[in-house]
């Protein structure tokens, strides 16, 4: 290991813990900005003059192209250098954020956010690699629990960062704020980590295999994004773009099992401990975000809360989960995974039962408890899981499947958004319907005309009523379907072996 101890040597601790925090602080931007804008979607829509719907396209834009480009990020690293390929990414973050903050039209900030999410794609893994690149194993753990906190802390910064400056200042800064900690984190990674750069050599791109990727997911995107205001399939389009989207699927799934080098290597997913695994990741990962976008809409749009305080309590679930990460981390060693697992996904599962019993009286304690308790059980499956899907394949495949891992969560968000989007809608429409089928509207106007308001108002009031009502109906179903996917998801874990021996997670990201 005589190379690894010269890579070691030419950083001294200092310069070393230095790059430490510089990666670290990359690391929570990019994940910060993941959720910074969901509980801003109201405030920007508002601003640029569309519906909250279409205003969740800044959400999805972002995360669709971050999972597009995460299969690049070793060709780009192998191709031109880990520190230049991190720092060209840093570049690029800085630069579209402020063309996000700058934006004026909802195709503008979606454009810029596409940008956003192919530059950032690369920085989370490059973090990581450099990380492992830069401190020996003595202190490796310590340095790679560090980055960790900085994952579970960005979910919880990020509504409450967003909703702050989004009632204080306006959403345009939200995006500004990325520019003084990119322009730090570049010209820190040049000063710090030049003497760590990768060699370069030049491999061979999977073009066609990247071609399908993004076009298959494109359309499947687009279609979730825009379904909801064209009647789904009723509509040609729609239709037209569900074709491509699984025709694309099929084309690519068979371009990528006969490649020689693919962008995505979908082998590893003979693995039935991994495919199994990695399953169960996107139904737990996507029920969890979908609580994070819908629960800070509903509470500014039909509840009166601030973006700051619908911020705070979406934040409390990722809050929790920072006390028990490092008790999860120890019983990792003792303990079945598949257990830690399927107990904590069942105990999310329980707090989203609870969530789904909400009404529109309920205060903010009553809302703040099933979030905070929920937040406990996060490390015991996400880290686990990482854990059993990496440790289901072979050694030479855990870079790929640690790749895949990333790529599959990062659009579980994003088809996870769509998809609760349309169901609440659909819901609110549902149940307003049938409270006005049940209303018996002469009794409540001949009560409150007695009160002095006109028949305007009395329409008014009974309108803010019913919409107001069917809109907590709407988001309880949500909750209850997202239960019943989770209980689903805690049995699916045990269709995977049992792990064996120690896994090697460097590679995960």
């Amino acid at each position: 290991m005589a190379g690894d101890d010269d890579i070691f040597s030419r950083l001294s601790p200092r310069t070393r813990t230095l790059a430490g925090l510089v990666l670290a602080l990359s690391n929570l931007m990019v994940v910060l900005d993941l959720t910074i804008a969901n509980v801003s979607v109201p405030h920007i829509a508002g601003n640029l003059g569309i519906s909250p719907d279409q205003g969740t396209w800044i959400i999805t834009s972002y995360a669709v192209a971050e999972a597009i480009c995460v299969p690049l990020t070793g060709w780009l690293a192998q191709r031109f250098g880990v520190v230049r390929v991190f720092t060209l990414a840093m570049a690029g973050f800085g630069l579209f954020s402020v063309l996000c903050g700058l934006s004026t039209t909802l195709g503008m900030l979606v454009a810029c956010r596409i940008g956003q999410g192919i530059c950032g794609g690369p920085i989370m893994p490059m973090s990581q690699t450099l990380l492992m690149r830069i401190f020996p194993p003595e202190t490796r753990n310590r340095a790679m629990g560090m980055w960790a906190m900085t994952t579970l802390m960005g979910p919880a910064l990020g509504p409450i960062v967003g909703g702050y400056i989004s009632d204080n200042w306006s959403w345009h800064w939200i995006f500004f704020i990325n520019l003084p900690i990119a322009v730090l984190c570049v010209f820190a990674a040049q000063a710090l980590l030049r003497p760590v750069e990768t060699e370069t050599a030049k491999v061979r791109i999977d073009k066609v295999g990247l071609g399908l990727l993004v076009f298959w997911i494109s359309c499947l995107q687009i279609m979730l994004d825009i379904g909801r205001d064209h009647d789904w399939f009723a509509d040609p389009t729609i239709i037209a773009l569900a074709i491509m989207a699984g025709l694309g699927f099929c084309v690519f799934v068979i371009w990528e099992l006969t490649e020689e080098h693919p962008v995505v290597d979908l082998r590893v997913f003979r693995h039935v401990g991994f495919s199994s695994a990695l399953f169960t990741l996107s139904l737990c990962f996507g029920s969890y975000f979908a609580s994070i976008v819908v629960i800070p809409q509903w509470l500014q749009m039909s509840m009166g809360y601030t973006a700051t305080w619908a911020g705070i309590v979406t934040a409390l679930t990722a809050m929790a989960a920072l006390f028990t990460a490092p008790i999860a981390a120890r019983m990792m060693a003792k303990t079945d995974p598949r257990l830690l697992i399927s107990c904590a996904v069942a105990w999310i599962g329980i707090m989203s039962l609870w969530r789904a019993h909400w009404t529109s009286g309920i205060d903010f304690y009553g809302m703040a408890l099933p979030q905070f308790i929920q937040g406990f059980a996060l490390p015991f499956f996400f880290i686990p899981l990482t854990t059993l899907s990496l440790g289901s394949v072979l050694p030479s495949e855990t870079a790929s499947a640690a790749g895949l891992q990333n790529f599959v969560r990062t659009m579980a968000t994003a088809i996870a958004t769509s998809l609760v989007l349309t169901e609440w809608g659909d819901s609110q429409r549902v149940s307003r319907a049938e409270m006005t089928r049940v209303l018996q509207p002469e009794q409540t106007q001949s009560l409150l005309s007695s009160l002095g308001l006109s028949p305007d108002q009395i329409r008014q009031m009974i309108a803010n009523i019913v919409e107001q009502e069917a809109t907590v109906i709407a988001i309880d179903r949500v909750f209850f379907i997202s239960a019943i996917i989770l209980f689903v998801a805690a049995a699916i874990v045990w269709l995977a072996p049992k792990p064996v021996g120690e896994v090697d997670t460097s590679a995960a990201h």
